[in-house]
């Protein structure tokens, strides 16, 4: 392996302590970017806004739990390749600005948006760890996020398909 091949694998390394700062980062944001959301939404999608809302909070403790636990020390240490889905995931902290009174069709566009981002990378994440509770955490949030993306979708095709919007 030449030298500017391995430093560029280096850089692709990270340890799942760093990735879970940064989902934890993710789910913050969108727990209250969603809560922020709640009075200006119309009432159709008020119930989506605090139910996605409550999900990304569930998501911040279990993270927020996870860097607290002595156990998973040598888990959280391990080093993992950087997934390709990283800067995308990443870029979901920040969030848009979609005013006082915003469009059903774009909260459910961006909704859309980072249940997809976060269900690549948790799938991404899942396929890098070894077997055991980190993989398993990463697995389940993948799925937890494929039903999320699932359900926005058959929801955006209610609303904006059949002339909701």
């Amino acid at each position: 392996m030449s030298e500017g091949t391995g430093h560029q694998r280096l850089q692709g390394l990270t340890t799942v302590k760093e990735i879970l700062a940064v989902a934890t980062d993710f789910e913050r944001t969108a727990r209250d970017f969603y809560s922020a959301l709640v009075p200006k939404v119309s009432k159709k999608l008020r119930y989506l806004a605090e139910e996605l809302a409550e999900e990304e909070q569930r998501h911040f403790d279990l993270f927020s739990g996870l860097n607290e636990r002595g156990d998973l020390d040598d888990a959280l240490a391990e080093a993992i390749e950087r997934p390709a889905s990283d800067r995308k995931f990443s870029d979901c902290i920040l969030t848009p600005d979609l005013g006082e009174n915003p469009d059903d069709q774009a909260v459910l566009q961006y909704a859309l948006m980072r249940e997809h981002a976060a269900m690549e990378q948790y799938h991404a994440l899942a396929d890098a760890t070894s077997p055991g509770p980190i993989h398993d955490l990463f697995r389940y949030l993948a799925n937890e996020e494929t039903k999320h993306k699932n359900e926005l979708e058959k929801l955006y095709y209610e609303i904006v398909h059949s002339g909701g919007v």
